[in-house]
């Protein structure tokens, strides 16, 4: 069936407009978009707030949302919270990963997101032993997805090695396929379909041998798929880079071909001018995830320079520490306002477009993310009357959205002309807070 919504007002990239009307085809694209439509036309689904296209989660680990407030407790670093999140993934099977994984794809949905990058390691049982089905992990994860009602990338991750050349320890048994090369057999078997793309990844030039990125490259190059890799995220990381290859981590992926416009780093933190001059140059991505950037005490990456330097941004939860990407935009400016002292590095637009289509192109839906004809019809609806949004014109959506709002404030999230939240209530999992509370709880020692 066609779908008609009214839009009571929408940011079409880079303004705000009043009574917007769009007109959704049975293919769940956008067939027409009217704008300076003052009343809802019979039978249109009235969107009351600001509209947005739908938004891109471009980095997440969905079992990590098992471990928020739970890692709050007490101090250390990424590196003592590291052994906590291996004792959460050991206990997770194809059974209570998909429970977990479904409600937290629930919670992005009513977050007004519509598609995730799944940056997904947790291949094989606790041991290393493969399943039946070498892509039980994976299946679970698209499924979820598809219960939840939203899209999603899998980014099937290769994962080898526990550091430069090291044999994976106990807990990373279960994320390693041996080599790149049986990775790529396995992750071959992963096709895509209507609400599910499959991508690659390198977990980090910790984990992948300098001799067998060009595998996972190739791999993902042949495909047309995108390729994701965690970079320099920590200085320990550069430190055993360099220590190990006599050169940063950028250079080693940029001397093995695995940079490019498909490629996105995730989190690009600790760089020198000339890894930022390659990444820029390349056209490869960055994805801040900002709150578990701070959570951790990463750091805070060099995202205007390199924007500047021809690196598209998108956004990311990474560990679920919140599930906010509104939070995620505003961060990424306010960090950047701590660190320089000054105001005003990103326009609200542009950082609506770094979790909107940008955050889309980054996994491969490039037909995402934008309110215009042919565009997949996802969109998210913020409330402005809520005690956070009311106030502001509302020609100043896009601000209150960026600055004020936050996943709270959502109240329709719409996948393919299809609503799947409609007042702030999950129309396929009746009960997100009770969901999560379960698989959570099956996953305590």
């Amino acid at each position: 069936m066609q779908v008609t919504y009214w839009l009571e007002h929408a940011w079409l990239d880079p303004e705000v407009e009043p009574g917007v009307v769009v007109e959704v085809s049975q293919d769940g694209r956008i067939a027409d978009v009217r704008t300076g439509v003052g009343t809802p036309p019979p039978g249109a689904s009235v969107l009351r707030g600001l509209t947005v296209p739908g938004l891109a989660d471009a980095h997440s680990h969905a079992f990590h949302r098992a471990l928020r407030s739970t890692v709050q407790v007490g101090s250390g670093t990424f590196w003592t919270w590291r052994e906590v999140m291996y004792a959460v993934a050991d206990r997770l099977t194809p059974d209570t990963y998909h429970a977990l994984a479904t409600a937290v794809y629930a919670e992005m949905a009513l977050a007004g997101i519509t598609t995730v990058g799944e940056f997904h390691y947790l291949h094989h049982a606790p041991g290393g032993t493969p399943y039946g089905d070498p892509n039980a992990m994976g299946e679970a994860l698209i499924a979820a997805a598809a219960e939840a009602g939203i899209r999603i990338t899998l980014l099937d991750t290769a994962y080898v090695s526990s550091g430069f050349g090291k044999e994976p320890d106990r807990h990373q048994r279960r994320f390693s396929d041996g080599t790149t090369e049986a990775w790529a057999e396995r992750a071959t078997l992963l096709k895509d379909r209507d609400h599910a793309r499959i991508g690659a990844a390198i977990h980090s030039v910790r984990a992948v041998p300098a001799d067998q990125l060009g595998t996972v490259a190739e791999w993902a190059s042949t495909r047309g798929a995108p390729l994701h890799v965690h970079l320099s995220e920590q200085i320990a990381e550069n430190d055993a880079c360099l220590a190990a290859h006599g050169c940063t981590p950028t250079r080693l992926l940029a001397d093995h071909g695995v940079l490019g416009p498909h490629t996105t780093g995730v989190h690009n933190t600790h760089l020198t001018d000339e890894d930022i001059a390659l990444l820029g140059g390349s056209g490869t991505g960055t994805c801040m995830c900002p709150t578990t950037e701070r959570d951790l005490a990463d750091g805070i990456g060099p995202a205007v320079a390199l924007q500047k330097a021809g690196s598209p941004l998108s956004l990311g939860s990474d560990s679920h520490a919140v599930i906010d990407l509104f939070e995620e935009a505003r961060a990424m400016e306010l960090n950047e306002r701590l660190r320089t002292r000054t105001r005003g590095h990103w326009t609200a637009s542009a950082l609506l477009r770094a979790a909107t289509a940008d955050g889309h192109a980054a996994l491969g839906w490039t037909d995402a993310g934008r309110i215009e004809r042919g565009a997949l019809a996802d969109l998210a609806t913020v409330a402005l009357d809520s005690v956070r949004t009311a106030g502001p014109l509302p020609r100043l959506g896009a601000e209150t959205a960026v600055f004020a709002a936050s996943a709270a404030d959502v109240r329709h999230t719409v996948v393919g002309g299809r609503h799947i939240v409609r007042d702030g209530q999950h129309e396929l999992v009746g009960d997100v807070p009770g969901a999560l509370t379960a698989a959570i709880a099956t996953l305590r020692a």
